[in-house]
């Protein structure tokens, strides 16, 4: 090895001269930067700062060092470094070391070299990088991304591809919510694949609307949503069902939004229930348009601003999916989108046939009994019809009545979130009426009466709860009125009544005796009949013998309500 090396330094002396001024060369010239331990600095950088250290260097009288003794200078080195050293424990070791130390320098030099190479094609790369994650947060943000057509998937299966047709059409309230049950209930018996849904409404009930929206939400099969025909709308409450559709859509010449919330009555909101109302709204569709992936932007301000847009502008800010010129080209941008239906699972739209899904009697029904105002004059109506009858036995018509009016005043009120404590209080006006009937109250009955039917009327519904849907102040306090003035009435027929059945009550004190006889006051054609006066009370009665006005008459017996008289002086003739 050390012969190898002799060899390797008289090259390098051979050649010398041709090394000097080379740029390799930069190692030996800087053999001035020796430490006192004999170690050669080989870090072009440090001799640079050395050389720049040095006086002498920079002086140019100081005598310069010649190239042989900076060869010469060179040689002792190599012959040094070859002598074992105490602190070196093996050739082998030392060996690995030298190599070790020349291939870390190749692979810098290399490094290098690579690194000024690569420079442009890594920012090449990184540029496209961006640029794709850029198109993929753009790609996830598209509103149209809900209904995006995919690879085919595993999907829940259904027996055949059709769709139920249902129309939402007029005000949305608890009919609406019922006959969407019913068509839900269709779609499952006949194992259909998706409900669609053509909306045309103002708008309705805020209760019945999140009824609504929760049905959607929790379907295993795809709803679809459109606004048709041309010329219709969805406001209000119809804005909100079409966000919580899977595919929607509008007709061209529709229309969409203002969907901010006002009282079912009409009447305005109290500053404090209407920012309630607002933030709770738009809370809850904020969450509706991110499950589906449509602009949240929109669904704000239709609740804010009450927003309202053409299909078109809508399709533009993302609010809608779809908007066309028929319901088939609707039902074509449906089929076979992938969406999210029950407990995050992924189904397939499948059309099929349209099968129309008729509204019927019971629809219109349930949407006369349901509104607020009816179901209040319905209720009072029935309650008294009902105190006729029982104050007044033996008519029945007015009970019947009253029976089937309070029944379907309570289905409606089942539809709609009431209170208990009004309905308690408006069926406690009228135990309170019947009190004043039967108990000697002086009026007390009957005032307390109509207060508490005032007050039930008040509680019946609550607009924090029930969304706005609420009675008018003024139909109240006109209801109450008529309400007062007819129990009234009836109850002093009630009590005149009784007063007088009180006294016509025959006792059988006055029964054949002098001391109570009564006087014929007039006679029938027959003679024998008529109307007699006793004890202030004119009764029918009937006589053996024949009888004429003014005579005096005694009493043998009654019968119901005739009497059997015959005259005082028929026992003496």
């Amino acid at each position: 090895m050390k012969f190898i090396l002799l060899l390797t330094a008289l090259s390098f002396l051979a050649f010398n001269s041709e090394l000097i001024g080379q740029p390799g060369f930069t190692q030996i010239k800087n053999v001035q930067s020796l430490t006192k331990s004999g170690s050669v600095n080989t870090n072009p950088s440090a001799s640079k700062k050395s050389s720049e250290s040095d006086p002498s260097e920079s002086d140019p009288k100081k005598k310069q060092p010649t190239k042989e003794a900076l060869t010469k200078k060179l040689i002792n080195k190599i012959f040094r470094k070859l002598q074992p050293s105490p602190f070196e424990p093996t050739k082998d070791s030392s060996q690995k070391k030298d190599k070790t130390a020349s291939k870390a320098t190749r692979e810098k030099d290399k490094k290098a070299a690579d690194e000024s190479e690569s420079s442009a094609s890594n920012k090449d790369l990184k540029a496209k990088k961006q640029k794709n994650k850029v198109n993929k947060v753009s790609n996830s943000k598209e509103p149209s991304s809900p209904s995006k057509k995919t690879s085919p998937v595993e999907h829940i299966p259904h027996k055949k591809p059709c769709t139920i047709e249902l129309k939402v059409e007029g005000v949305i309230g608890a009919a609406t919510l019922d006959i969407l049950e019913r068509s839900i209930y269709k779609v499952k018996k006949q194992n259909c694949s998706a409900l669609l849904l053509l909306i045309n409404t103002p708008g309705g009930q805020l209760l019945s609307t999140r009824k609504i929206v929760d049905r959607i939400l929790n379907t295993d099969f795809p709803v679809l949503c459109l606004i048709h025909p041309a010329g219709a709308h969805a406001g209000s409450a119809g804005a909100i069902i079409m966000q919580a559709c899977h595919v929607n859509g509008g007709i061209e010449t529709t229309n969409i939004g203002a969907a901010t919330p006002i009282a079912g009555g009409g009447q305005e909101l109290s500053k404090d229930l209407r920012k309630k109302m607002i933030n709770d709204t738009t809370s809850w569709l904020d969450s509706l348009t991110q499950l589906r992936k449509r602009s949240k932007k929109f669904g704000r301000e239709i609740i804010t601003e009450a927003k309202a847009l053409s299909a078109q502008e809508a399709a533009k800010e993302g609010g809608i999916d779809f908007v066309g010129k028929t319901k088939q080209e609707f039902l074509t941008f449906a089929e076979g989108r992938e969406v999210t239906v029950k407990n995050g699972k992924m189904d397939i739209v499948q059309v099929g046939n349209v099968i129309p899904f008729n509204l019927g009697f019971r629809y219109r029904l349930i949407s006369l009994i349901t509104e607020p105002e009816i179901i209040y004059i319905l209720f009072t109506g029935s309650l008294l019809l009902l105190y006729f009858e029982i104050t007044h036995p033996g008519l029945g018509a007015p009970g019947i009545l009253g029976a089937i009016g309070l029944i379907l005043s309570f289905v409606g009120m089942h539809k709609l979130d009431f209170s208990w404590a009004g309905l308690i209080l408006l069926l406690l006006s009228m135990a309170l009426f019947l009190a004043e009937v039967f108990i000697s109250g002086f009026g007390i009955f009957g005032a307390s009466a109509i207060v508490s039917f005032f007050l039930g009327s008040f509680l019946l519904f609550d607009p924090a709860k029930t969304g706005g849907v609420d009675i008018p102040i003024s139909l109240i306090l006109s209801v109450t009125a008529v309400f007062a003035i007819l129990m009234g009435i009836i109850t002093w027929l009630a009590v005149s009544t009784f007063r007088i059945k009180r006294k016509s009550s025959i006792s059988d004190d006055f029964i054949d005796k002098e001391a109570a006889p009564a006087t014929i006051m007039q006679v029938n054609k027959d003679g024998i009949s008529g109307f007699a006066l006793i004890n202030g009370e004119n009764w029918r009665f009937q006589s053996k013998t024949k009888v004429k006005k003014g005579d005096k008459v005694k009493v043998l017996s009654y019968k119901h309500l005739t009497l059997e008289v015959e005259p005082e002086n028929s026992q003496g003739q």
